[in-house]
């Protein structure tokens, strides 16, 4: 269908004219109240972005110290337990019967009027 022409013409009074002005004061209006929801949501959208990006990269670095902090609770328990066996070793090598046990057998340190033989603990070869 085509378009139809208007034939009506317009009237020029005062009362068209302020209507006219009304009207294109609140179509400038509405026009300036998208731009500044245009506006409003591109911040919007760059603030959630950038606030996105900080979570991302936040859990990133949370994740590492849970690891490295799993890693050092680990370390701290076999230095502990490390600790607990010198503290015993040192328990032992102030008992002066233990020294000297270690004295004969590592290093061949003898009573008076006593042989030490050495015997190997190889199968014979013949």
């Amino acid at each position: 269908m085509a378009r139809q022409r208007r034939n009506v013409t317009k009237m020029e009074s005062s009362y068209t004219k302020k209507y006219d002005a009304y009207t294109e004061r609140q179509r400038k209006k509405q026009k300036r109240l998208f731009r500044r929801l245009i506006l409003f949501a591109a911040f919007a959208v760059v603030l959630l972005g950038l606030m996105i990006g900080f979570h991302i990269h936040q859990r990133g670095v949370y994740s590492a110290k849970q690891s490295e902090y799993k890693e050092k609770q680990e370390e701290l328990a076999s230095l502990q337990k490390k600790e607990e066996e010198l503290k015993e070793e040192i328990e032992l090598l102030n008992d002066k019967s233990y020294v000297l046990e270690i004295a004969r057998t590592n290093y061949f340190y003898s009573k008076d009027g006593e042989t030490i033989f050495k015997i190997t603990e190889e199968e014979p070869s013949y």
